[in-house]
């Protein structure tokens, strides 16, 4: 029978068609500065300036053993594979090793969160000229509970305003703070002030004190950390094929000069025993503005670097944890880790997160001297990450013999070489991590190398023992999990 159209007087009320919402973007822009904003930070100046123009070197050679074979790498890996480490080495070694790669990337995060949210702290007690507060754990404790939680609420809200935060924050915050050393150094020099470090061309060699040395080059590896974590986001911009690639090497341009130039200002004006962790760099703006008779300004470049340092946290907050959500809804975590909100954003994931950043602010306040212990702690956080990068490396390598098929818009040339200097360099940084640091207080060095099996251990193998007991209903039908890396592909024969 067929269907009878019903006049118009008997239709129902006509209903306004909707247009969809265009999809937001990220910017090849946006992504050089978050990236830039995950890697670079200005809290680590003032330890670099202690060595002057050695302080070049010292960032150089990590840069090339270690930055650029990362920046490559990834780039073809985010071309080929969308969702960051976890689906490359998933891809390249299975399951376990993918839920690893990206727990060990998130982990070692988490333990920063602490650390950078303390600077920003102490740089805020330039903005209220109080700088006795830097020693309050009580004040660091609450600045950085207040500011986590309002960044977490930021991540929350979904779309792309974490990046648009990010960016401008960071252009605020880290570059353009950075950019203003720069000017204030020439000045400094230009006007014939005293430089606090010799400024000869033999001083860009810093001197060779044997094995000391070599963990001091080693050890600035993980300055560039995090090149790579940006990666799950190449998939928000509009052509990441040719994108995403340019991205990543305005990045990188814009980490060495973020570094270098600003920690040469920052040495020529401080004398070498002032520098402190967390305070330095806002002590070379305050002794340029003093010196130029305006002190009022120190408060207000302060205010931008606390907030370059919270743009970090917004793009770090927003970037393994999605990674961690991607692998749990494999069916790696439990169900009540795989919760959404309504933005579509990994809520239970954060929630978790932030409450271990919670639980270590509150060590502010319940232990002395604490900071120096989180320096410490994220030092040997920070071996997990390395672990990472060799998975990252070996990775790239099987890829290309495992999945030649697949198209990456971007190919690294010469990539046994790349990867296995990157890979070498990665390992050689784990091992001398070790080693003792100079200067480290509160612990026997005999000691120490058992407190980073420890805490490696510790914070190593939650990803292995939720593989190890995952559960058939903790998959939600997103991809089945096999241990196995993906198949080689088969050449068809003839029928």
């Amino acid at each position: 029978m067929a269907a009878v159209t019903p006049p118009p007087a008997e239709r129902g009320p006509a209903v306004a068609a909707v247009p969809p919402r265009p999809r937001a973007y990220l910017s090849v822009f946006n992504l050089a500065v978050l990236t830039v904003v995950a890697v670079a930070s200005l809290r680590s100046l003032p330890t670099m300036s202690t060595y002057g123009l050695g302080s070049i070197t010292l960032y150089l050679v990590p840069a090339l053993f270690f930055l650029v074979p990362v920046a490559l790498v990834a780039a073809e890996l985010a071309t080929g594979w969308n969702g960051g480490v976890f689906v490359w080495v998933r891809e390249a070694m299975g399951a376990r090793w993918g839920f690893v790669a990206i727990w060990l990337q998130w982990i070692q995060n988490v333990v920063w969160f602490p650390v950078q949210l303390a600077f920003i702290a102490a740089s805020f007690t330039f903005v209220l000229a109080d700088q006795n507060l830097s020693g309050s754990g009580l004040y660091t404790a609450i600045v950085i509970v207040v500011l986590y939680w309002a960044s977490t609420a930021l991540t929350l809200r979904g779309g792309n305003l974490f990046a648009k935060v990010g960016s401008w924050g960071g252009l605020i915050g880290t570059i353009a703070p950075g950019v203003l050393l720069i000017v204030l150094g020439a000045c400094w020099l230009g006007t014939g002030q005293e430089s606090q470090v010799p400024l000869h061309w033999g001083d860009v060699v810093p001197p060779f004190t044997g094995f000391a040395s070599l963990v001091l080059i080693v050890s600035n590896f993980l300055a560039y950390a995090g090149m790579e974590v940006n990666a799950v986001h190449a998939t928000d911009m509009r052509a990441p094929g040719k994108g995403y690639p340019k991205a990543v090497f305005i990045a990188v341009a814009g980490i060495l000069g973020v570094f270098i130039l600003p920690t040469l200002a920052v040495a020529l004006a401080v004398p070498k025993g002032e520098l402190g962790l967390t305070t330095g760099i806002n002590l070379a703006f305050k002794v340029f503005f003093d010196h130029w008779g305006v002190p009022w300004a120190t408060a207000v470049v302060s205010a931008a670097i606390a907030v370059g340092a919270l743009a970090s946290v917004v793009t770090w907050i927003a970037g393994p944890s999605k990674g961690v959500l991607a692998a749990a809804e494999t069916g790696l975590m439990p169900p009540w880790m795989q919760k959404r909100n309504k933005a579509g954003v990994q809520q239970s994931i954060l929630l978790v997160q932030g409450l271990i950043v919670t639980a270590l602010a509150a060590l502010f306040i319940a232990i002395p001297n604490v900071s120096t212990a989180f320096f410490t702690l994220v030092d040997m956080a920070a071996a997990l990450y390395l672990i990472m990068y060799m998975l990252m490396f070996v990775s790239a390598l099987r890829l290309r013999g495992l999945r030649p098929d697949v198209v990456r818009a971007y190919r690294v040339p010469a990539i046994k070489l790349v990867a296995g200097i990157g890979f070498a360099a990665s390992a050689a940084a784990f091992a001398l991590g070790f080693v003792p640091p100079q200067g480290l207080s509160g612990i026997p060095p005999h000691l120490y190398p058992v407190m980073m099996i420890v805490v490696i251990v510790a914070l190593g193998t939650p990803p292995l023992l939720f593989y190890r007991f995952r559960r058939p209903g903790w998959n939600r039908g997103r991809r089945v999990d096999s241990d196995a890396p993906a198949p080689a592909p088969t050449t068809p024969t003839e029928g």
